[in-house]
Formats: C-alpha cells, sequence, structure tokens
C-alpha cells in the first residue's frame, strides 16, 4: 500500500490548524488538526510522532489512480515553490471536512432523539408510576 501524503499548516482564525492529506490505493483521506499558538517545525514533528495512531481521518473517497513519473529537476522545482506559497485550504480538503462534520452531526442528531426517547418513556413510566400510588392512596 503506497500512500502520498501532504501536511499543511495555516491559520485559520483564531487558530493554527494543519490539515494531513493522504491519497492512496484510489482513496483520498483528509484529518485536520487543531494547535493553538502558532507551532514551531519541531513541535509539529513530535506530535506527528507521538498522536499519529490517534488521528481520525475522514472516510476514504474515491480518486483517481496517481500515476508514477519521472518528474523534471526544474519542474520538481517550481510545484515545491508553489505548494509553500500562502494559499490557503485546498477546495477538496474542504469538501471531505465538511462531508465528514456533516455525517458527525447526522449521527449526534440520531443519539440525541434516541436519548430523547428514553428519557420520555422514562417520565411516562414515573407519572404512570404516581397515578397508581395516588389511587392507592398513599
Amino acid at each position: 500500500m503506497v500512500y502520498k501524503s501532504s501536511f499543511t499548516i495555516l491559520f485559520e482564525d483564531p487558530f493554527w490548524i494543519g490539515l494531513y492529506e493522504r491519497v492512496g490505493n484510489g482513496t483520498y483521506e483528509v484529518c485536520k488538526i487543531t494547535f493553538g499558538a502558532e507551532p514551531k517545525d519541531y513541535e509539529v514533528y513530535s506530535f506527528l510522532l507521538q498522536n499519529w495512531n490517534k488521528l481520525r481521518f475522514t472516510l476514504p473517497i474515491k480518486t483517481e489512480k496517481i500515476e508514477k513519473r519521472k518528474i523534471n529537476p526544474k519542474r520538481l522545482q517550481r510545484q515545491i515553490s508553489s505548494q509553500l506559497e500562502d494559499r490557503g485550504m485546498g477546495t477538496k480538503a474542504q469538501q471531505v471536512l465538511q462531508l465528514q462534520r456533516d455525517q458527525n452531526k447526522a449521527a449526534k442528531r440520531i443519539k440525541t432523539k434516541e436519548q430523547k426517547e428514553i428519557e420520555r418513556r422514562q417520565q411516562y413510566a414515573l407519572r404512570q408510576e404516581k397515578k397508581k400510588a395516588k389511587h392507592k392512596g398513599r
């Protein structure tokens, strides 16, 4: 399994965030990491080493296959310099993160609805108990 990954740090008011994107086996996944103040390189490196297994990536989204080919060194240098420019978050990463937020919201909505239903049934049972106790003259 070969993955191509990139890690981008950017400022999203009021926090610094890190976007860890990985592409491999025809899938695209992204993980958003929130930092407080601007992190130093060594802090990011140590964070990734310590928390690698705790990172929560989005569900894999199918993508087209990456072709492996030799890249001209000058072209590679231009690509690196263009990636270093401050462009912000990529639209694909935004879409995938939004999809994950929507899925989390739907799951939370279902869980909340179930909790309310359980609470409503408990309240009903308590009212019925009180009615029976009152009927018995207690």
